[in-house]
């Protein structure tokens, strides 16, 4: 008669042998996902610093144009008193009927902007008009599509410094898709054959702009910014047209 223990013995081994053969797959398992991951962000990190190249040899050759073709309308966007000036000097020269400036600050008068922009009198109180709602590039864009919606303009002159451009052109074009929007890039610090390679302070505006332009590409897979009344700016503009 065989032992109980004889039968049970080898049975009760089997688990932990199965065990033992099974766990040399568990260190390879890691090690693939490991490196998975670390290739990844390998490859994130090459086609961040491309596109890093990319977006800085692209804004380092803007220059601003000498004589614009004439639009509708001027839209500067706050940031700077170069912007303001150079926009004033579109409207005045007749570039645009109307100059929307974009993102003022609350608390700043009209009567204190056109003393610290200079320019006609006259002009400035008949023909700009001031957004004090935009915090961002974001809301300069919704606000601009609402005044863009509001005259019916059809071409835009939009005012900005040059690293600013490809996103201020980003948002404002999945606003405002029935204007053509004509760039006019202000040049501060001349950034042409990679001097902003050796300017500190330049690398870090590109670096921190082309961090902001990667977001916005991003949200484009997301939906748009919604109204009070449910629907997208987008959607609000092709409905008003009908």
């Amino acid at each position: 008669m065989m032992d109980v223990r004889e039968q049970t013995g080898t049975a009760g081994r089997m688990p932990v042998a199965l065990a033992h053969a099974a766990s040399p797959a568990r260190p390879g398992r890691l090690r693939l996902a490991l490196r998975v991951c670390g290739f990844v962000v390998l490859a994130v990190l090459v086609l961040f610093a491309g596109g890093f190249g990319w977006f800085a040899d692209k804004v380092s050759h803007m220059t601003t144009p000498t004589n614009p073709a004439k639009a509708d309308a001027i839209i500067v966007l706050t940031g700077g008193q170069s912007r303001l000036d150079a926009a004033m000097d579109l409207l005045a020269s007749g570039k645009g009927e109307r100059l929307l400036i974009s993102g003022v600050h609350p608390s700043a008068t009209k009567r204190q902007l056109q003393a610290a922009m200079g320019g006609d009198k006259q002009l400035f109180s008949c023909c700009v008009d001031i957004d004090r709602a935009a915090l961002d590039t974001i809301g300069n864009a919704e606000e601009s599509a609402k005044w863009v919606e509001n005259h019916a303009y059809g071409s835009i002159i939009i005012v900005t410094n040059n690293y600013h451009m490809p996103r201020s052109l980003l948002e404002m074009g999945r606003l405002l898709h029935g204007a053509h929007l004509e760039p006019y890039p202000v040049v501060n610090t001349n950034l042409g054959n990679g001097n902003w390679l050796t300017k500190p302070e330049a690398l870090r505006v590109l670096l921190t702009e082309y961090s902001k332009y990667v977001l916005s590409l991003a949200r484009g897979f997301l939906p748009l910014r919604t109204t009070p009344e449910g629907m997208t700016l987008a959607q609000a503009s092709s409905v008003s047209k009908n």
